[in-house]
């Protein structure tokens, strides 16, 4: 199974909070809601196709926590509970990596703790299908890390909101990406497609 993370960010990197104003005020978090805006029929197309491929969900707690009161309730997006996004998350499995959630009440919901790796690496070994993973930061971080992502999407919404939980921390390890796809909306959103690469190739000094 196809491990693959779908995120959207600022320019500026920032992933937080994207969908309202109180969707996740973490650390004094004011500028929430960015992505509405710019959110056109051309990316709630793409999303609804990326949503209807997924054969699983892998989420970190908050985001899980968050889906769960929106999509999971049918409560967000066109014509509520039935568009492509409620339909898919409330009709397929969701994995969760949290050592705190313990009683999940979403139904279709396995709490991975304990060894994550190994749950997750064992979801992995399925025949085919693609685990995908919303949001989640932390949780992408850490698979990154762990070498665990078989290809990043990234969602960029042309704005600099200038603070927030950023994609990709001020330091952290180094991953080549190769692009197997790009686009751009109307809006001006870009969508890119990348598979890691491994290590990144630098320049050497050289002598004369």
């Amino acid at each position: 199974m196809k491990l693959t993370t779908i995120t959207h960010v600022t320019v500026d990197g920032v992933m937080q909070g994207l969908g309202g104003p109180d969707e996740d005020r973490t650390g004094g978090f004011e500028r929430g809601g960015w992505a509405l805006p710019l959110f056109d029929d051309e990316v709630q197309t793409f999303l609804g196709q990326a949503f209807q491929r997924a054969d699983a969900f892998l989420f970190g707690r908050r985001t899980y926590e968050i889906f769960e009161r929106s999509w999971g309730t049918g409560s967000w997006g066109a014509e509520q509970g039935n568009n492509p996004i409620s339909v898919a998350v409330n009709t397929r499995p969701k994995y969760v990596a949290s050592t705190t959630l313990t009683d999940p009440q979403w139904a279709d919901t396995t709490v991975l703790s304990g060894d994550i790796a190994a749950a997750i690496g064992e979801l992995k070994t399925m025949p085919s299908g693609e685990l995908q993973v919303h949001g989640s930061g932390n949780l992408v971080r850490w698979l990154l890390d762990n070498q665990l992502v078989d290809e990043i999407t990234l969602l960029t919404y042309p704005v600099v909101v200038g603070q927030g939980t950023r994609l990709f921390p001020a330091t952290g390890p180094d991953t080549a990406l190769d692009l197997v796809d790009s686009r751009a909306t109307s809006n001006g959103v870009t969508i890119q497609v990348y598979r890691p690469g491994g290590r990144p190739q630098y320049a050497t000094a050289t002598t004369t």
